[in-house]
């Protein structure tokens, strides 16, 4: 599921300068994240409310991950920075309103799919078909 913002969520934008505010004023100047991230690190809301107000920006990020998204489409959809996206999304993750899960890469330790051949013949096999 994909989630969109409505047009009233958008950064405030002028059609001839861009955006109005600076993308490292959401973050406050912050450009390290409190946590590691990684762009297909998968964020999805916990349903907690945040108990400090957070900006706009947050508000935002914290509907995005009300389905199971990454950072990447998270920060695509905000229109940020993937780094300050992630420190947005560091401050969410700190007060518990979302959880993180990084990504299996085929062949990392742990992972199922590792020595699994025939995933890699499925995708061979589709690649051939469209050629």
């Amino acid at each position: 599921m994909r989630a969109y913002l409505a047009v009233h969520d958008m950064p405030w934008v002028d059609d001839s300068a861009g955006r109005v505010a600076r993308p490292y004023t959401a973050s406050g100047g912050r450009t390290r994240p409190s946590a590691v991230l990684d762009l297909l690190s998968l964020m999805t809301a916990t349903g907690v409310r945040p108990r400090t107000p957070l900006g706009p920006e947050h508000t935002m990020a914290l509907k995005l991950c009300a389905g199971t998204v990454s950072v990447a489409e998270i920060a695509a959809q905000l229109r940020l920075p993937a780094v300050v996206t992630k420190v947005l999304l560091g401050d969410l993750l700190d007060c518990g309103a979302v959880r993180a899960t990084a990504p299996r890469f085929p062949g990392a330790a742990g992972c199922p799919a590792a020595d699994d051949q025939s995933l890699l013949r499925a995708v061979l096999d589709g690649l051939r078909r469209r050629l």
